[in-house]
């Protein structure tokens, strides 16, 4: 797996950092040919590639999933985006608590403080969690689907996901809360100890484990392991 990003929009390193296990980061410029050219090569061989910036913002390089699957038609093309593709702000930026607000979220857990009424939020980024597992999920689906000479893309939005959580019924009010028992395991990394919950995978019987924390961000050469 091999994370992209520009050099004008670095990650932030402490995302990295929780976000970065089992993963290398490489730093590539789309306007620059050259690399370009050596970014098109490691497309011959892809299986998948996920999409985060706003609607045709990776068009003028042919890297929207309609150009990068007319080169490498079996390139499965999963695109993500805070809005969606149509609508008056489908071209717009935007990121998990400005969509909770724009939808309704932060008006449900708003609350009452001593200087009048607030907006709220949800304790965990919800919207980029689920969106993330429904990413996920749609690259393996995708990705089943070629095997049996099935070929498609996929696109979700923060703002999608929003819809279909506030279209779930609520829990029970009743509804048992449990602590859950979660191990955490230790690793060394660049950025020093990291505590972790490990994955709960298995393969074979042998239970997946991270062997070392995120490596150093942009730091990864521009080829495949």
């Amino acid at each position: 797996m091999l994370r992209l990003d520009p050099p004008a929009h670095p990650e932030l390193w402490d995302q990295h950092v929780d976000t970065g296990f089992a993963k290398r980061s490489v730093i590539a410029d789309l306007g620059d040919p050259v690399e370009r050219v050596a970014l098109e090569e490691l497309l011959a061989d892809a299986d998948a590639v996920v999409i985060g910036y706003r609607p045709g913002a990776l068009a003028r390089f042919g890297w929207d999933p309609s150009g990068l699957r007319a080169r490498h038609p079996r390139l499965v093309t999963v695109a993500l985006d805070a809005w969606g593709d149509s609508g008056p702000w489908g071209e717009r930026r935007g990121f998990d608590s400005i969509v909770q607000a724009a939808v309704g979220i932060a008006q449900l857990y708003g609350i009452e403080t001593e200087d009048g009424w607030r907006p709220g939020a949800l304790p965990v980024q919800a919207l980029d969690h689920a969106t993330g597992m429904g990413v996920a999920s749609a690259v393996v689906a995708l990705l089943a689907a070629r095997a049996e000479g099935r070929l498609g893309s996929a696109h979700l939005s923060l703002a999608g996901t929003a819809a279909h959580l506030l279209a779930a019924p609520p829990p029970p009010a009743d509804a048992a809360v449990t602590a859950l028992d979660v191990p955490l395991h230790t690793t060394p990394s660049p950025y020093g100890e990291l505590t972790y919950v490990p994955p709960s995978l298995t393969i074979d019987g042998v239970a997946l484990d991270y062997r070392a924390g995120p490596q150093r961000y942009g730091g990864a050469e521009l080829t495949w392991c």
